[in-house]
């Protein structure tokens, strides 16, 4: 069976257990949660929205972060995938630049 790419947000609240009022509320202070916008207005969720609700949901409900805490927390988390995700591509750049390097050798000799 296919999985969904995108759900909307009565299907989003009845995964994260977390209440339709409370994920738009969410949208507004969180600039990492930034569903797609149909031109109906109508909200459709990710995967990847799903997991910042959940870490949401742990850090607020559970972790008791207030939402100032939650914010520096997730920026945090995703600086760091974000940096993960530049070092990796610095080494392919620099792998693809000495390929490049020594086909210009090869071609001089």
């Amino acid at each position: 069976m296919n999985e969904k790419n995108y759900y909307t947000i009565k299907e989003i609240s009845g995964k994260t257990q977390v209440p339709e009022h409370t994920i738009r509320y969410w949208e507004s202070k969180f600039k990492l949660l930034r569903p797609l916008r149909l031109k109906s207005g109508h909200r459709r969720y990710t995967k990847r929205d799903i997991e910042i609700l959940n870490d949401l949901k742990d850090l607020i409900f559970i972790k008791g972060y207030s939402l100032r805490g939650a914010k520096k927390v997730l920026f945090k988390k995703s600086a760091g995938v974000q940096g993960k995700i530049n070092q990796i591509q610095s080494q392919q750049a620099i792998k693809f630049l000495e390929e490049i390097k020594k086909d210009l050798r090869d071609i001089i000799k």
